[in-house]
């Protein structure tokens, strides 16, 4: 089934953040100030699947990846403020599906000399979001002072929001990029946060 596809490369991807991270703890040390700072150590290369890649590649992996990182921070609350199994459950399996494609997309950005967003780099800090699905502040804040059944309702109805958005983006990348794994990993955001979504309506009951 294309689903298992995409866990088995979601698997793989895991396996290439480890190289990834290991890639940035290796060059960066910290100046003592907070701030990340190169270490004198040897370098550490990361392997980097060879292919020729566009702007809508680089766009997507620098919009991917703070879109990420916001799922996760939603995912991160869930697990003091959610009062349903069935959430905390689904969180932390979107954390763990999501993080490792932060790492690979830090991964490709790098090797192509390109920035790697810092933080939540490429989101709009005001009323409205730069990029779909995206929360703005004042929706974060409204989750993070919610908990018990209101969170849960909260949380569903927002990442479900959230996830749609990230699928356009991969659906963008499939049509405008060139970067095979870049394409690649665009299909399997696309086919397990689908999967995702239709769980979290039947979980609020509105499927």
């Amino acid at each position: 089934m294309k689903t298992t596809r995409a866990l088995h490369r979601r698997t793989a991807l895991a396996a290439a953040a480890v190289a990834a991270s290991a890639f940035f703890l290796a060059g960066c040390g910290d100046d003592g100030n907070g701030s990340a700072a190169t270490s004198p150590g040897p370098t550490t290369s990361v392997s980097v699947p060879a292919g020729a890649h566009n702007q809508a590649d680089v766009d997507f992996a620098q919009g991917m990846i703070p879109h990420h990182r916001q799922a996760v921070m939603m995912a991160d609350m869930a697990e003091t403020r959610a009062s349903s199994g069935d959430v905390k459950t689904l969180a932390e399996e979107i954390k763990k599906a999501q993080e490792p494609e932060i790492a690979t997309m830090s991964a490709w950005l790098t090797a192509w000399g390109e920035e790697v967003p810092q933080g939540m780099d490429g989101m709009d800090h005001g009323d409205a979001s730069s990029m779909p699905g995206m929360m703005n502040d004042q929706q974060m804040d409204d989750m993070r002072g919610a908990s018990g059944k209101a969170f849960d309702t909260m949380f569903l109805t927002r990442m479900i929001e959230h996830h749609e958005g990230a699928v356009t983006m991969a659906e963008t990348e499939k049509k405008e990029g060139t970067y095979g794994p870049a394409r690649e990993l665009a299909d399997d955001i696309i086919t397990a946060q689908k999967a995702e979504i239709t769980q979290m309506r039947q979980m609020l009951g509105t499927d």
